[in-house]
């Protein structure tokens, strides 16, 4: 049907090389596969109403998990992105996503992680922390609660950026350490100075203008229903749906 999703052949041909191998028996059709956990992610769908034309819907979930668990989306994400042209200029934000109740119960299971939801004004919800190139395109994420200061997201992907010469940032990144810790990797910082400040900080308003690009980012992620609402309880398959969110709307 016109609404189905479909992965073509020269986008399965870049995504193969990332996939685990198979041992044993054969796996079933990676592209079927694939194109519905694809739809089942953008509609954000129970799995239980997957589309007959993609399988059972135990084999997209099962895919899913297994996939999630191992960090296949993630590593198609950074693979394709680090085949990407160097960029002059990157950028630096951060966004709130909602957490349904299935995903924010705040029982913990024994010896296991947090589930990065944490309680805010807006209610409970996940923290996603990005950095893109010049176009927008996502390169880095990092997903932490929802009440994680801005600074904690900055400072986890301050090692991982970019060679490049620019970075734009909100004041909310306006900090000493952040502007020193890029001018140590060659990086000018374009990032508005904070209203406390008592000297005015200088910086490239013209650049700065660019900086729409990450917010349609964010909100183009958005339109994906089960990245935009979080159901997952596992911060690592959750995570697993942003990556292939930006996979398939920035990289393929």
């Amino acid at each position: 049907m016109s609404n189905l999703y479909w992965l073509n052949e020269d986008q399965m041909a870049r995504l193969r090389p990332f996939f685990p191998k198979s041992h044993g028996k054969p796996r079933v059709d990676d592209r079927r596969v694939l194109s519905g956990i694809i739809f089942i992610n953008r509609n954000g769908l129970r799995w239980c109403d997957a589309r007959k034309e993609y399988g059972p819907a135990k084999t997209l979930y099962n895919r899913w998990k297994r996939w999630g668990e191992m960090g296949v989306f993630a590593r198609i994400m950074d693979g394709l992105a680090s085949e990407a042209a160097t960029s002059k200029t990157v950028m630096i934000d951060a966004t709130y996503l909602i957490s349904h109740r299935t995903a924010s119960s705040l029982g913990v299971e024994k010896g296991g992680r947090g589930r990065l939801i944490g309680r805010t004004k807006g209610g409970m919800n996940t923290k996603l922390h990005a950095v893109t190139d010049e176009n927008g395109r996502p390169i880095r994420f990092f997903m932490s609660a929802g009440e994680i200061s801005d600074y904690t997201g900055a400072a986890a992907l301050l090692s991982s950026l970019p060679s490049a010469k620019w970075l734009l940032a909100d004041r909310g990144y306006d900090a000493d350490w952040f502007r020193e810790g890029l001018e140590n990797k060659g990086i000018r910082p374009c990032i508005p100075g904070r209203q406390s400040r008592t000297k005015p900080v200088k910086y490239d308003n013209r650049r700065y203008k660019r900086r729409n690009r990450i917010e349609i980012m964010f909100g183009r992620l958005k339109d994906w229903r089960r990245v935009a609402t979080r159901y997952d309880r596992c911060p690592k398959v959750f995570f697993s749906a942003i990556a292939l969110a930006a996979t398939v709307l920035f990289w393929l």
